[in-house]
């Protein structure tokens, strides 16, 4: 539970019951669905919205929602890939998405915490200095002409020299998108929770509850696409981020967004203490790995603690702590468009840790083109796109995913599920055959196939979330199997009942069922 969802109440829509007929169906009720079906509305449009929980409970609000037009790859990589066009309409793109959800709060006259305030970028232990000074550069040539390099961010001397980034801003996202699913749904748009897409065609929508929905065309926005198997799966790949938030005194430190320059970063933001009005909430992120590729999940909460308290000195407990995933572009630059062989299927993706002004650029960009529209960005984001100068990335990160697929041939977490605690899982091998056993707290064994739905990949147990992660793409599996992220569509494959091993004589006569 994140700070989000433990301090807003987001409202209830309920399954989708009947097959329903709309101009455009819109998969993902997070941020990037919420905002393309606001402006689809906007333009006239029938649209019906699905996703298979609440209002904004995927990764939208598993955020630290940063509004910023400082990305998380710097300006002059992405002058290098991109070239000086290319970064400053990412820079155009960003700094209109902020406006953008500026100007709906303010028709909607939405309470969700909207403030302006100035970010700052500087150097982490160990870094170079004069990285801002280059950044400094490509930002400006990029048309942020108002950056500035300053002795240290306000208040906080540790940092030294900083690049200021002024008119970033920040909310409460599930506040912004609970009353924007309100709005909406006044004004026609239909929302379905609860209910997930099992097939996705540009005309319709399948669901596992049976019912579909018709459309003219289908905007998928799911983080990771669902709608396809690999086209664009090649080109991103998953990475688990974590977050603390720890409490401290109101006006003990400055109103601004922070972050470094080392890799994986840190992101600090405050937010007003939901339970207390003489505190705030320090929230600091960071500790990015790969999906699936850490035993000991937990002890990243404690790297961020530690590295908080050596630099914030007044904060106190810590009260909350979540970790989420995003999806990081060879290129740095997400997808938004046309899915590739697709007229009229649309994908929003690859927020790189910017999903907040991502998901709303994506939002416009998406609607311009199902408007008929000219919209300068679309070349930049095209999802069908490949930048040569992305080529080192592309091999480096599809050659960990060819090391996980020789996982096949690997040794297994343990022989026998009998040495698996309550509360915990492990991947173990019963003959060619790879299975994902769960225990649960009550000593129940459950058991599915290690083999993630989408292309084979072998999933991994992780003990901080309870849920089975694909380490190839990022799909995940709650402990028994349920598909809880894209890109799989499909649950992990029950096991045969020919491929448990026989009862233990100790184990007499309790039934198999009772068992597994």
């Amino acid at each position: 539970m994140s700070l989000w969802m433990s301090s807003a109440a987001v409202p209830q829509f309920p399954p989708l019951n009947d097959d329903v007929t709309v101009d455009v169906c819109v998969v993902g009720a997070g941020i990037a669905g919420l905002t393309t079906a606001y402006f689809l509305s906007l333009e006239g449009k029938s649209v019906a919205v699905l996703d298979d929980g609440p209002i904004g409970w995927g990764e939208t609000g598993r955020t630290t929602a940063h509004w910023v037009n400082a990305l998380d790859d710097r300006y002059y990589e992405l002058e290098r890939i991109h070239g000086t066009v290319g970064a400053r309409l990412a820079a155009e793109s960003h700094t209109a998405a902020i406006e953008l959800a500026h100007s709906i709060i303010k028709k909607e006259n939405i309470d969700c915490d909207f403030h302006y305030l100035d970010g700052f970028l500087f150097a982490g232990k160990g870094e170079d200095p004069a990285e801002l000074d280059k950044e400094c550069e490509a930002a400006r040539r990029a048309g942020l002409t108002d950056v500035k390099i300053v002795d240290h961010a306000p208040g906080l001397p540790w940092t030294g020299r900083a690049l200021m980034f002024p008119k970033q801003a920040q909310l409460h996202p599930l506040r912004y998108l609970s009353h924007m699913s309100m709005v909406m749904a006044r004004r026609g748009v239909q929302i379905y929770c609860y209910t997930h897409a099992n097939k996705i065609t540009a005309t319709e929508v399948h669901t596992d509850r049976g019912p579909v929905i018709h459309c003219k065309q289908v905007v998928v926005c799911t983080n990771s696409p669902v709608n396809d198997r690999v086209a664009i799966h090649t080109k991103q790949h998953p990475y688990r981020t974590y977050v603390i938030g720890m409490r401290v005194p109101k006006n003990e430190l400055p109103l601004i967004l922070l972050w470094d320059t080392l890799d994986p970063y840190h992101y600090v933001r405050l937010q007003p203490d939901p339970l207390s009005r003489a505190h705030d909430i320090l929230i600091v992120g960071g500790e990015d790995h790969r999906t699936g590729e850490e035993s000991e999940p937990e002890y990243h909460f404690t790297k961020l603690e530690d590295w908080t308290r050596e630099r914030f000195p007044q904060v106190q407990e810590r009260a909350h702590a979540w970790s989420g995933q995003v999806l990081e572009p060879i290129d740095g630059l997400g997808f938004i468009g046309r899915n590739p062989g697709d007229q009229d299927v649309f994908i929003i993706t690859g927020d790189s840790g910017n999903g907040m002004t991502h998901g709303t650029l994506g939002a416009k960009l998406v609607t311009d083109l199902i408007m008929g529209r000219e919209n300068p960005w679309a070349t930049l984001y095209n999802p069908s796109r490949f930048r040569l100068r992305s080529t080192t990335e592309y091999v480096r990160e599809n050659l960990i995913v060819g090391k996980h697929y020789a996982e096949w041939l690997h040794p297994t977490d343990t022989s026998s599920p009998d040495g698996i605690k309550p509360g915990t899982g492990a991947v173990i091998r019963r003959g060619t055959k790879l299975i994902a056993a769960y225990r649960d707290e009550s000593g129940r064994l459950h058991e599915c196939s290690a083999v993630c739905t989408h292309l084979g990949g072998i999933v991994h147990w992780n003990n901080l979330e309870s849920s089975w992660d694909c380490p190839c793409h990022g799909s995940r599996f709650d402990a028994t199997g349920q598909v809880i992220n894209g890109p799989a569509l499909k649950n992990l494959e029950p096991v045969d009942e020919t491929d448990r091993p026989p009862l233990k004589r100790d184990q007499g006569d309790r039934p198999a069922k009772e068992l597994s």
